[in-house]
């Protein structure tokens, strides 16, 4: 007799990723969105790492407004501070407030989804119930709400926003799970006593994988993006720490006279945005059957 218990796939194989990254390599849009985000990552590296070539805090003002050069290459603030300094450390800022929100999101939303699709009953309509709630706030209200209640820092930034994005994943997550729990070698090893957690884990999980991948890549988006706006409200990480947003902001005023302060931050904002977007897509179209079908063909 053959066991459907083991015929769903515990791990990808090695072949299977390397040929789902050619995938994505064969993608123009995978490919524009990956070179984005490793050149604007390497950028935020550079502020952690100590290699910047000014200190991003440091004021000079003999150097005050001074238009990109060889020396700043994308000029310097009103305080003199190194516009190109200040935004490598602000994408490093926003893409460890981002990461570490949708790292929240995905567990919570994941294990959220995962339960209330298999379990169903109370749980279903409990977790459905308050992610209906969550769904009722527009998103940037509510992580405005919840980023002026908490101290302001980037952790409890990166909970805020976490707040606002898991309930996307609850409901990204729910519906593949549903589906998954009548499958064959679901009820197969339901019949023979494996206990649920242990069917979630070995069986469900796995394949949901590409599914929570491509939401984590979208995800990132959406938070660099909010967390953007709530530097440019004021509700971002305090000063000294830059912050696109923030840099944004102030630049309102110079905008006129110099204009380099709002586009180095307001293009590093779009490219980030648009490069995890691009990369999302081609991720999305790496994963899915159809596609890998249709190559077949």
């Amino acid at each position: 007799m053959t066991d459907l218990t083991r015929t769903a796939p515990l791990a990808v194989p090695t072949g299977r990723r390397a040929g789902r990254l050619r995938a994505v390599l064969r993608s123009p849009s995978g490919v524009i969105g990956l070179v984005l985000v490793v050149l604007l990552t390497v950028a935020g590296l550079l502020s952690f790492t100590g290699l910047l070539p000014h200190d991003p805090v440091a004021q000079d003002p003999p150097n005050r407004l001074l238009s990109p050069s060889g020396d700043h290459l994308f000029g310097t603030d009103q305080f003199g501070r190194d516009v190109f300094s200040r935004v490598a450390t602000g994408v490093g800022n926003s893409m460890l407030i981002s990461v570490v929100a949708v790292a929240l999101a995905t567990v919570v939303g994941t294990v959220g989804g995962l339960v209330s699709g298999f379990f169903r009953g109370f749980a279903d309509t409990a977790i459905g119930g308050l992610t209906n709630v969550l769904f009722a706030f527009p998103p940037l209200l509510l992580a405005l709400a919840l980023a002026s209640v908490f101290d302001r820092n980037w952790f409890t930034i990166a909970v805020a926003i976490a707040v606002v994005y898991a309930p996307i994943f609850v409901r990204v997550i729910r519906g593949p799970v549903l589906s998954l729990r009548e499958i064959e070698y679901v009820r197969a090893a339901t019949s023979t006593g494996q206990g649920r957690i242990a069917i979630l884990l070995r069986h469900v999980l796995p394949n949901i994988g590409s599914i929570v991948l491509v939401q984590v890549t979208l995800s990132l988006s959406w938070a660099v993006l909010t967390e953007a706006s709530l530097s440019f409200l004021g509700l971002g990480a305090p000063p000294p720490a830059p912050s696109l947003g923030s840099m944004i902001f102030e630049a309102r005023t110079l905008v006129e006279i110099a204009p380099w302060t709002m586009i180095a931050p307001g293009v590093t904002v779009v490219l980030l945005v648009v490069g995890l977007n691009l990369l999302g897509d081609g991720l999305r179209d790496a994963l899915d059957p159809r596609n890998r079908g249709g190559r077949a063909r």
